[in-house]
Order: structure tokens, then sequence, then C-alpha cells
């Protein structure tokens, strides 16, 4: 009997055809139509997603194999999608979040003109079906194809705007970016192929440390293909130094904000290396790499946060904070930390993106929060919701953030009390620029204009029902850790994601620490972050604009630190420099002027070899005499 997981292949397949389906017919299809269409695919593949969830918590695990991708002398890889424990927590989170922003944007973009709202849709479609192709991949090939879908339909969906410059500008930036940590996954790919032979999951996992116990593969191959991973992992999870496409990316529609940002393309980074696990456990140098790197992210990040007045840069600026605490996460070997955090933060992150969205709708597109205020009293399910989620960030209990982030700041506790102590400050700074958007957006008085306070009302229901059920999802979504909290011996996700760790897990030695540190760790992370809070809270909940420019760090943090400057000077204008000489040089006068210059040579050459077609008797006659006495001389001569 074949195994039931054999039709996983239906659960990428259905947003695909959506994508075929809305795309082709982009100028017949009205909007009603497409917008059905396209969240009801995304629906099927969350119900089918849920089919394959219950099966593996059943105990049930498959590798699909459907045919032979590459089968190249003693190297065959397989198209196989991998069915199992991470996969599946993957799969609801990327189907679910996706659905609720599929329905959300077809109240949002209702103002676009039919074939753009149907463009929109099928890039959507794509984008989601590239990310499950990324998640269900049995090897890195096969996830390396997904990792490029989303790469290119971050683009897409970033420069959907294409008419106007900025948005191509953000688009492009992404593009690059992306590809420079692409090529960092593909050489461990070739370098995985030359010592390994094989690049499948289980192959790999399997093989590697039984080579590395014969002495057939060093720790430099396997330190270097982690590295090389990381690589790939810092482009597309925007961590330093290839971060800065991600606040870029704000250009987009909100919803596509909400889609890169909180449940799919940023987490992909995370959901690469939590699955190579095995190799990672196997090489503490990246390890640590991945940590310091991660937390850095995470710090940096926090404080460009703290200056932004673009409700969604700062929200960017969070994401990618919090991408670097689950960098720490997999840094120190908390593997699950940092897979229940990608979870909590697919539902709080996703619904503090929509609720911003339906704020700058109800503003007719206004983005700087110095020009709002006092939202609260005509935006009460927004408020309400955002509210949520800003608890929920900011870490306290019993919300969906505390959860993971203090699963996550033990275990760097476990690994070295600095690791503890610096991701403390991050949490604290991202309660402070939190609330601090929270107060300046909704209380204290309105700040725009008297046309803006006119037109000032609640989203309609298909964007405020998606906010609802994330709402509810970022208060319960962290309940499934509460044994890890207040007691030893695991949680239920952990108990469920074992299987995919047990190799990590039996070659590390677990530092339990006692309740009493867990209660002092829990108690000033949370204590800390609540002093944050109430002192956002009662600084800017009746702010009032200023016309004075910030000064000293100030300035410094609201600039972003100039990195933007700074990789500008050093790569981007030297960059630029080169290539318009070789442009104006090596290929207008070189390579242009060497091709110009034969077409001009058989040109001339031609005009001058006409001539001896004169139509003249006398000049034939000539010719024929001249070419006998060439004869001749030929003849008696040489």
């Amino acid at each position: 009997m074949n195994n039931v997981l054999q039709m996983v292949w239906l659960i990428p397949v259905v947003p695909l055809l959506g994508f075929l389906i809305v795309g082709l017919g982009r100028n017949y299809m009205p909007k009603i139509m497409t917008g059905v269409f396209a969240s009801g695919t995304i629906l099927l593949a969350f119900l089918i997603s849920l089919y394959v969830f219950f099966n593996v918590k059943s105990g049930n695990t498959h590798v699909a194999h459907y045919f032979d991708f590459i089968n190249v002398a003693a190297l065959k890889i397989g198209f196989d999608f991998q069915v199992d424990q991470l996969t599946s927590v993957f799969l609801l989170i990327i189907t679910g979040v996706g659905f609720l922003i599929h329905v959300y944007s077809t109240a949002y973009m209702q103002e676009e003109e039919q074939k753009d709202f149907n463009r929109y849709f099928a890039y959507l479609n794509l984008f989601v079906f590239s990310m499950l192709l990324l998640v269900l991949g049995g090897n890195y090939v096969i996830m390396f194809i997904g990792w490029e879908g989303v790469g290119l339909c971050s683009y897409l969906l970033i420069g959907y705007w294409f008419k106007n410059t900025s948005y191509n500008n953000a688009a492009k930036k992404a593009f690059v970016m992306n590809r420079i940590g692409d090529l960092g996954f593909l050489l461990a790919v070739f370098w995985l192929i030359a010592k390994v032979g094989s690049v499948d999951f289980h192959t790999v996992f399997e093989t590697v440390p039984t080579l590395f116990a014969s002495g057939k593969i060093t720790i430099v191959d396997i330190t270097g293909i982690t590295l090389l991973l990381f690589v790939g992992a810092m482009g597309k999870s925007a961590q330093i130094p290839l971060y800065t496409w991600l606040p870029d990316a704000m250009a987009g529609p909100t919803p596509v904000s909400a889609l890169i940002h909180a449940a799919t393309m940023v987490t992909a980074g995370i959901y690469m290396i939590a699955r190579s696990n095995i190799l990672y456990t196997m090489a503490p140098v990246s390890q640590a790499v991945v940590a310091i790197v991660g937390l850095t992210t995470a710090i940096l990040a926090a404080t460009i946060a703290l200056k932004q007045n673009d409700i969604k840069k700062v929200l960017a600026y969070s994401t990618v904070s919090q991408l670097g605490y689950m960098f720490l996460a997999l840094g120190v070997g908390a593997y699950t930390g940092a897979v229940f955090h990608v979870m909590t933060h697919a539902f709080f992150k996703a619904l503090l993106f929509l609720g911003a969205g339906s704020v700058i709708h109800a503003m007719s597109g206004e983005q700087d929060i110095r020009n709002m205020g006092g939202l609260k009293k005509y935006m009460s399910i927004t408020h309400i919701t955002f509210l949520l989620a800003c608890l929920a960030i900011a870490g306290m209990p019993p919300f969906s953030g505390f959860f993971s982030k203090d699963e996550i700041l033990a275990a760097a506790y476990a690994r070295s009390p600095l690791l503890w102590v610096v991701g403390v400050g991050g949490a604290v700074m991202t309660a402070f620029y939190m609330f601090r958007l929270y107060a300046m957006t909704f209380l204290g008085k309105f700040r725009g204009t008297t046309e803006q306070e006119h037109h000032l009302h609640e989203s309609p229901a298909l964007i405020t029902i998606p906010l609802i059920v994330l709402a509810i999802l970022a208060v319960i979504g962290g309940w499934i850790g509460i044994p890890e909290i207040f007691m030893h011996g695991g949680h239920r996700l952990e108990a469920f994601l074992a299987p995919v760790f047990a190799q990590s897990n039996a070659l590390t030695e677990k530092h339990h620490l006692s309740h009493t540190t867990e209660y002092m760790l829990m108690g000033i992370s949370v204590g800390a972050a609540l002093v944050a809070l109430i002192f956002a809270w009662s600084k800017f909940n009746k702010y009032q604009k200023t016309t004075g420019e910030e000064t000293g760090l100030g300035k410094i943090l609201a600039n972003k630190w100039y990195v933007d400057e700074l990789y500008d000077t050093l790569i981007v204008k030297p960059v630029m420099a080169i290539s318009k000489y070789f442009n104006d040089i090596f290929e207008k006068k070189g390579i242009d002027g060497f091709v110009n210059g034969v077409g001009k040579a058989v040109n001339y050459s031609s005009r001058q070899i006409r001539l001896l077609q004169s139509g003249q008797v006398g000049a034939y006659v000539l010719m024929m005499v001249l070419g006998i006495l060439i004869f001749f001389i030929i003849q008696l001569f040489l």
C-alpha cells in the first residue's frame, strides 16, 4: 500500500495552478473571481497541510520520490519531497498565514485596475508555491529551486508598482543582495557533492558523521559547507551584512510586506539551518558565527528602529531584529526555540504589518507616525489587535512572544551569560520602540490634516477578520511552550520536533537551568521590558510634532547608522564606476570598435573590389593580359 503522504505534491501544485490560471486570465477574470480563486487555492493547500500534519503527528513521515531530476554518472538527484515534523510545521505556517494575507489583500488592493489586481494575486500564488517547494524539498537542489523562486517573487512583488523608480530600485536591491547569498548556498551544494556525492538530506545527514569518523571528511569541510550555507541564510533572512534590502522592501504593497517579513521568505534561512542542524552541531565555529552575527544583527536593527518614523520601517527593522534572535537560538543549539519563535513571530508580525496596512488604508496612504495619533477612537478593532501584537512582540506574559523569546534567552544564558545580557538589552529596546510606535499611532490627539481626519474609519471586514484571527493566535500561539517555562523535560513542540533534531541532541551536552535560575532570568527580562514599555507609553502618549531635526546619536540612528551610505561609497559607486569604464572604454571603444572596424573594413573592401566589375571590355582585356603575364612570371622564376 502506498504511503498517503505520497500525495503531498498537491500542496504546492494547487497554488501553482492558481498562479497559471489567474496569470493567464488576468485581462479577463473579474476581481471578485480572482480574489476568491486565488485565496481558495491557498485555503485548499492549508487544508491538505492540516491533513499532512495529523498524519505526521501520528508518526507517519515519508520521502516521496517522483522522478530523477538529475542523473549524471554517479550523481543522482531526485525530485523528492520530504515530509516530517519540521516540514509539517512550516507548511501550516506558510499556508495558514498566507491564506489570511490573501483574504486581506482582496480588500486592500481593491482600488487597483483589474489586470494589475490579477497580476498581484498571480505573483502572490507563485510566491506561496515557491516557499512550499522550498520547505518540501527532500534535498538541497529542490530546496534551492524554491529558494530562487521566492527571490524572484519578492522582486516582482516589491516592484509591483514598477512605474515608480524608487520601487524598482528597492526590488533590484533585494534581488541583487539575495543573489550574493545564493552564491554561498550554491558553493556549499557543490562542496557537498564533491565530498559526499549526494545532496539528499537523509543521505547527507547519515553519511557525514560516518565520513567524519573515518577521516574522509574533515572539520574544515564541515565548517566551510556550513559557513557557506549561512551566507545564503544571511541574504534570504537579512542578517549583517546583507540586511539592508529588507527595510527597502517596504516599497511593495503592505500585504506583501506581511508575507515576506512574517511567515515566508525571511524565515527560509532559519528553516535551512534547522534542517541542516547536525552539520552545524558538528561545526562549533560555524555555530559561534551564527550566534554572534544573529545577536549583533538583533541589536543593530533594534537601535535603528528606535528612531524610525515610517510605520512600516519600524516593523521592518523589528523583523531584522527578531530574525537575529532566531539565529542566536540556532547558534546556541536551541533549534526548537528558533522554530518556535518563527511560529509565534509569524502570528504577531503578520498582525502588525496587516494592522499597519489598515492604518495606512484609513490614513489615505500616510505612513509617518508623527502625522497620526488618536486613531484609537476611530479604529477600535485595528487598535485592539495591534496592541495585542505589540504586547506579544514585547515578550509580555501570557502572549505568544513571551514563551519563544524566553526559551531563546534561557538557551543563550546556558551557553554564555554575556549572550543573555546582550539579548535582554535587545528585548528592552523591542518593547520601547514597539510601544513608541503604538502610542504615537493610536494614543493622544490626531496630528494629521483635517481631510485625513474626515476620512478616518475602521477598515472593512475582509481586513479586520484576518486581524482578529491573527490576534487570537498572537495571544495563545505560544501556550504550546508553557511546560518548558515551568518544568524540565521539554514542551509539546519540542517533543514533536525531537526526531528532526535527534542526532544533534545526541551530540550536545544539555545544560539544564535550575527552576530558581529560570524564574530569575524570566523575571529580569520581563521586568526590564515592562519598564521600557511603560516609559515609552508615558513619553509618547501625548506626543506633539516638533520642527527640530534629530542631533547626535539620534541623528545617526534615524539615518540607520549610515550603513546604506557606507555601502554606496565602498561598493555601489566603485562598481558603477568600473561598469561605466567597461561600458565606455572596453565595450564601446574596444569590443564595439573592433566589431565595427571589421564591418567597415569589409564595407571598404567591397567598394574597392566592385570597381573591378566596370563593364568596360578594354579593362577586362587588360586584366586578362596582366593575369597571363603574372602566371608566366610565376612559372619561369618561382
